[in-house]
């Protein structure tokens, strides 16, 4: 699909009718709270679908509801996220990659709510991006594992709008993918934990490492710390049972629920492509991880 023309299509029609453009196109879509950015299904963007009966069946249901896409392979979109909250910090970093010629290549930006900006680009089915979060850049990534509230979704507060997405430029003369890992190291450069490939003692010293930096995230960047922390452990060959037993209790440190540290663990391994832990391998005395609950482990946009 073409985004920009797809995002002007909707932009004056009422969210069912969107809705059901989204999946005529079909983008796989899914009901998120009215004026909000939460799932309303159990599973999140997990059951983003393109089935016509079901999309109509969500929207008679919530016909006020937001309309959430999945990022990455998922829709064939990768979006950078820029944030406006209380500065344009968020605006002046993607300028400095734009001058750098990281993201040059979008095939359409949109305004978001909160008076930020999602730029959208094609992603690469043969090589999913983990989101991530570059707190202090002001800059998100949503790849595989994430997802983006598009047009026309809305936020009220009182009755009234506050805040809408919409089209605001079409796409460049050349669309291609972004490299999220040069972008990440371009706004936020920190140094990544080596990786010997062999050995249970090699991966044990890895997720040693990997939850002493987990465990020290900050508000903010947690959940999406722990997502790219679970895809290196995946990476480099741990079991799914001994990435949760390492990273579990240093990102319960750091203020994530046990429910959330086991969703985004089980998110990263699909993305990367590997079998994800089960709620039985929880360690040994440990309680077995509570069922999911709606949008848990998502990537919440702004």
């Amino acid at each position: 699909m073409n985004p920009w023309r797809l995002f002007a299509a909707v932009a004056p029609l009422p969210l069912p009718l969107a809705a059901a453009r989204f999946v005529g196109a079909g983008v796989p879509i899914f009901p998120c709270v009215p004026d909000g950015k939460r799932p309303l299904v159990e599973h999140g963007f997990h059951e983003a679908t393109t089935d016509p009966r079901q999309v109509q069946a969500w929207w008679k249901r919530w016909p006020t509801a937001n309309i959430g896409m999945p990022t990455g392979p998922a829709s064939g979109w990768d979006v950078v996220d820029v944030d406006a909250k209380g500065s344009d910090a968020g605006f002046a970093s993607f300028d400095r990659a734009r001058r750098a010629g990281l993201v040059t290549g979008w095939a359409a930006l949109v305004h978001s709510a909160s008076g930020g900006m999602h730029a959208y680009y094609p992603a690469d089915p043969d090589r999913p991006q983990p989101s991530w979060q570059a707190a202090k850049a002001q800059v998100d990534f949503r790849g595989a594992g994430g997802y983006i509230i598009v047009p026309s979704s809305i936020i009220r507060s009182g009755g009234e709008v506050v805040g809408h997405y919409g089209l605001l430029h079409s796409a460049k003369p050349e669309v291609r993918p972004v490299d999220a890992a040069a972008l990440r190291n371009f706004l936020d450069p920190r140094p990544a934990p080596s990786f010997r490939r062999t050995g249970a003692e090699s991966r044990g010293q890895d997720a040693e490492r990997l939850a002493g930096w987990v465990a020290a995230l900050g508000e903010g960047e947690r959940n999406r710390g722990l997502f790219w922390a679970a895809c290196r452990l995946a990476e480099a060959g741990a079991s799914p049972a001994s990435a949760l037993d390492a990273l579990g209790p240093a990102a319960e440190h750091a203020g994530l629920p046990p429910r959330e540290v086991f969703v985004t663990i089980r998110s990263a391994y699909r993305a990367v492509g590997a079998a994800p832990p089960r709620p039985q391998s929880a360690a040994p005395g440990q309680a077995e991880p509570p069922r999911r609950a709606a949008g848990v482990g998502s990537q919440v946009l702004s």
